[in-house]
C-alpha cells in the first residue's frame, strides 16, 4: 500500500509486468508447465488476473488518478471487453459458493471502467491486430510504446523493427501515432 500511496502522491506511474515460471503447472496433474505455456499463454493470464485484484479491491477508487502501465497491451482486457464488461456486470450469477453480488455495491463505476483506466504498452511483438485491439479499448492517451527488447530473436532490433512497423501502419492519426510513440511515457514520466 506505501507504494501505492507514494505513487499517486507524486502523480507517477507504476509498471506491472507478470512472472510465472515453467514451475507452474498448467493443470493441477502435472509438475510443471509445458511448451512454454507459462510464458505464451501464462503471463497474459497473470496480468489480467492482477488487474481484477486492483480494480475489485478498490485501488482506483482510493487512488483516482492511479497512473497503472500493463505490459503487452493490457493483457487479455481488451480482447475479451464483453467478459469485462457485461459479464462482470453480473459478478456472483455464476458462483454458488462464495458471495460475490455485493461486490460490485463497493465500487463507484463497472468494472470494465476501471479496465479501461489502465495504461498499456505495445510490446505485442508484431502483432497488428492485437495492436488495433487495445487501442481500441485503452484509447490512444493510455498507449505507449513499448517492444520487450532485447528478446527477440535478433536480440533486440527485431522487436524494434517490428513494433515501428505496426505503429506506422495502425488506423489512428498522426497526433494518436505521436501520443504513443513519444508524447504518452513524456506526460507520463514527465520528462516535459
Amino acid at each position: 500500500m506505501p507504494i501505492f500511496e507514494t505513487l499517486a502522491a507524486r502523480d507517477l506511474p507504476m509498471w506491472l509486468h507478470p512472472y510465472r515460471g515453467a514451475d507452474m503447472p498448467d493443470f493441477k496433474a502435472e509438475a510443471r508447465s509445458e511448451f512454454e505455456i507459462w510464458w505464451t499463454f501464462g503471463w497474459p493470464y497473470e496480468t489480467s488476473a492482477a488487474m481484477a485484484r486492483l480494480v475489485f479491491a478498490g485501488y482506483f477508487d482510493r487512488f483516482p488518478d492511479l497512473k497503472i502501465i500493463t505490459h503487452h497491451m493490457g493483457a487479455m482486457a481488451p480482447y475479451f471487453a464483453g467478459r469485462v464488461g457485461p459479464g462482470w456486470d453480473q459478478l456472483g450469477a455464476r458462483t454458488s459458493d462464495a458471495t460475490l453480488a455485493g461486490v460490485l455495491g463497493t465500487l463507484k463505476k463497472r468494472p470494465l471502467d476501471y479496465f479501461k483506466m489502465f495504461y498499456a504498452d505495445t510490446a505485442l511483438f508484431g502483432a497488428l491486430p492485437a495492436t488495433e485491439c487495445g487501442l481500441a479499448f485503452f484509447g490512444s492517451d493510455h498507449v505507449l510504446f513499448g517492444t520487450d527488447m532485447p528478446f527477440d530473436p535478433e536480440k533486440g532490433p527485431g522487436f524494434i523493427r517490428e513494433t515501428i512497423r505496426v505503429i506506422d501502419n495502425i488506423t489512428a492519426s498522426i497526433e494518436d501515432k505521436k501520443k504513443i510513440y513519444e508524447e504518452n511515457a513524456r506526460k507520463l514520466l514527465k520528462l516535459g
